[in-house]
C-alpha cells in the first residue's frame, strides 16, 4: 500500500542515530516520492505497481529529487507550523532523501513480488521474502521505538545540561 507509515519506523532510528545530520522531514517527503508510481498504479488498475521508481536507479533520481526541493519545503513546512528547529542543512536534506529512497527499496524488494530492484542490470528479485512480512514490520515497528527512544533520551539529556549549565562570569 502507497504512503505505509511502517517505512517512517527505520526514518527515526536513521534520525536518532544521525542527529542533525539526517532530516527526518525529507526522509518522510522522500517515502511520499517513492509510492507515486504504486498510487498512480493502484488508480489506473494496472499488474505492476512497483516499477522504475522502484528500482536502485529510481531511488537515485527520486533521491535526487527529494533532496533538491526536500530542503527548502521542508523549511518551509515548519516555519508555516510555527515549529521550532534547527536549520536543516543540505548535507542533512541528502541523508534524509537518499537513506529514505534506498530503505524504501530494501523494504520494498522483501515483501513485494513485482520489484526488480536491479532493474535494468537485472530481473530478479534477490530479496524477495528474505524474511517474512511480519518479521519486516515488527522489524521497522521495532526501529520506530528504538530511534524516538534514542530521540526522548537525547531531549531529556540536553534539557538537563541546560539546566544545569552555570554562566561563566568575570
Amino acid at each position: 500500500m502507497p504512503f505505509t507509515p511502517i517505512h517512517l519506523g527505520p526514518g527515526l532510528a536513521f534520525k536518532a542515530l544521525g542527529g542533525h545530520r539526517v532530516s527526518f522531514m525529507v526522509f518522510g517527503g522522500a517515502q511520499v516520492l517513492m509510492d507515486i508510481e504504486p498510487l498512480l498504479g493502484i488508480l489506473q488498475d494496472t499488474p505492476v505497481l512497483h516499477g522504475p521508481s522502484h528500482t536502485v536507479a529510481g531511488a537515485l533520481v527520486i533521491g535526487s529529487l527529494a533532496w533538491l526541493s526536500g530542503k527548502p519545503v521542508s523549511a518551509r513546512v515548519l516555519d508555516i507550523l510555527k515549529i521550532p528547529h534547527a536549520p536543516i542543512t543540505w548535507r542533512a536534506a541528502f541523508a534524509g532523501a537518499y537513506l529514505g529512497t534506498f530503505s524504501h527499496i530494501l523494504l520494498d524488494a522483501v515483501m513485494h513480488a513485482d520489484m526488480r530492484p536491479w532493474w535494468p542490470l537485472g530481473a530478479g528479485n534477490p530479496l524477495l521474502h528474505a524474511i517474512g512480512i511480519d518479521a519486516l514490520h515488527l522489524a521497522c515497528a521495532g526501529a520506530g521505538v528504538l530511534g524516538l527512544g534514542l530521540l526522548a533520551a537525547k531531549a531529556a539529556r540536553d534539557r538537563h545540561r541546560q539546566r544545569t549549565r552555570t554562566p561563566i562570569s568575570g
